[in-house]
């Protein structure tokens, strides 16, 4: 089945509500690493909900009230077992409640045809606000890669610009490791994919372990920029954009690499490792 533009711009994702507590923000926040070191105060206030200034992690948006895999549903006609995640955008309204309900909004903005053998680009929007208040804690926005379902006739462009790094030397460095259980806790966050802890299934796939999920290397990264771009404050962070580049195995090392322009803090990250870069063109707003 191919692609219908109509049908998939018109897509009934219908509103997502997750209620979650305090203890999910500490999950999160352990499933990218935090607590590693236990005397570390600044981390503290994310793991423990008795610490000063507790709160959940600005990038914790990316997994609440999410769709799902929608696209494995068969009346989508995407063929779902070539797709990957290629880009993710936070911007960030207010702060991330520790604890709340939530209620997410999906659409489909456009689908772009790249041609036959070449795929097709899904751009997703989702409103995410908190159900109490009515207030608008984030938008997101994805781009899916639908690797074998271009050559629908459907428009070509525009595509989403990319955000351009320096050509300059990075003006500073975070070296965060992961946990070599850290995928097999990040998965309780809400992506149980086997690929992620199976290692028959990642074998499959042709990878020599389970991977981490791309959503937590962005939060690593993130913490990188919280760390040493906002001195751990959740509301200096403002927006946070990239490129998923490669996968990372738990265990491995992430370097973001940063320059810093005003408010802007351009980034990538790379496994030190293995010196692969497996996020790119990344671009965080902060205040002050």
């Amino acid at each position: 089945m191919a692609i219908d533009y109509d049908k998939l711009m018109a897509w009934p994702f219908g509103q997502v509500e997750q209620s979650y507590t305090a203890k999910d923000s500490i999950l999160y926040a352990l499933g990218l690493g935090l607590g590693a070191d236990p005397l570390d105060s600044d981390q503290l206030r994310y793991t423990f909900e008795e610490a000063d200034g507790f709160a959940a992690l600005p990038t914790m948006a990316v997994v609440l009230a999410g769709p799902g895999f929608w696209a494995r549903d068969p009346n989508s006609g995407i063929a779902w077992q070539k797709v990957l995640h290629g880009e993710q955008e936070i911007e960030l309204h207010g702060p991330v409640p520790a604890a709340a309900t939530v209620v997410g909004e999906t659409r489909i903005t456009e689908i772009i045809d790249k041609g036959a053998d070449k795929g097709a680009l899904l751009y997703l929007e989702r409103v995410l606000t908190d159900k109490a208040t009515g207030a608008k804690i984030a938008t997101l926005n994805s781009t899916t890669f639908a690797r074998g379902d271009g050559g629908f006739d459907g428009p070509s462009g525009p595509t989403r610009p990319v955000h351009s790094l320096p050509e300059r030397d990075p003006d500073s460095h975070c070296d965060l490791p992961v946990l070599p259980q850290a995928a097999l806790i990040y998965r309780l966050s809400g992506d149980p994919n086997p690929l992620h802890a199976d290692p028959a299934v990642a074998a499959a796939a042709g990878f020599k372990a389970p991977i981490l999920h791309g959503l937590c290397t962005l939060g690593v990264a993130g913490h990188a920029i919280l760390k040493t771009q906002c001195g751990y404050d959740p509301a200096r962070f403002k927006s946070l954009a990239l490129r998923f580049s490669s996968p990372v195995y738990p265990g491995e090392t992430i370097r973001t690499e940063m320059w810093r322009d005003g408010d802007i803090v351009s980034f990538r990250a790379r496994v030190v490792e293995r010196d692969a870069v497996v996020l790119n063109n990344g671009k965080a707003v902060v205040a002050g």
